[in-house]
């Protein structure tokens, strides 16, 4: 009985939020959303590195600039956990890793609006490192590091591509995305880490003003 009455009532705030939803494609509008990413690398050169995806947390703001009413421009601004979880052997002894990197993304996308529920979106990004943890353990050695940039030899700007889609009911905004990097996390050859790119999914929930 307790989830026939809890299905009713998602039914009927759903019910709700559709009758009392505004078709926001020819306005201006600036919003905020908060959710959970889920990351991994690709293009890995390390012997015997094996990456593992890890979840981070993402959020910030948004801003949808109109084109008429089916097209138009969403400039976002986010501040975006990434990285990955590996394993391998190093002097014949095994160990884990685990990175965290915290991103400024600023994704530029290009929206397509069949109807005033959908909205696809699809475009370049652009990513600014901030902040890198590293936990490493074996039985060797075992260290946990955490590093701010400014001016060093890691690659901070990142140039990628973003896909994903939007579902608005009412003010509440259901946002996902996937993200690859084009470019490696490091640009000067250094080979103390694996050389890899990020990839990167994104579920979150925001509201438009």
């Amino acid at each position: 009985m307790k989830k026939i009455i809890l299905i009713s009532s998602l039914f009927l705030m759903l019910a709700i939020l559709v009758n009392a939803q505004e078709d926001y494609r020819e306005k201006f509008t600036v919003g905020a959303k908060v959710g959970m990413s889920y990351s991994n690398v690709y293009d890995a050169e390390g012997e015997e590195f094996d990456a593992d995806a890890k979840f981070g947390l993402t959020g910030g703001a948004f801003v949808v600039i109109p084109i008429g009413k089916f097209l138009g421009i969403q400039p976002e601004i986010l501040i975006t956990q990434k990285g990955f979880k590996g394993s391998g052997t190093l002097l014949f002894q095994e160990y884990s890793f685990k990175r965290t990197t915290t991103f400024l993304e600023v994704p530029l996308l290009f929206a397509v609006k069949p109807s005033e529920f959908i909205t696809v979106l699809v475009g370049p990004q652009f990513s600014y490192l901030l902040k890198q943890r590293d936990v490493f353990d074996s039985s060797i050695i075992s260290y946990d590091q955490e590093q701010e940039f400014e001016q060093d030899d890691v690659r901070k700007n990142i140039m990628g591509f973003v896909g994903g889609f939007d579902i608005t009911l009412s003010h509440i905004v259901v946002s996902a995305r996937i993200g690859l990097d084009f470019q490696t996390n490091k640009g000067d050859g250094n080979p103390d880490t694996p050389r890899y790119k990020n990839l990167c999914g994104q579920l979150g929930v925001g509201y438009k003003f």
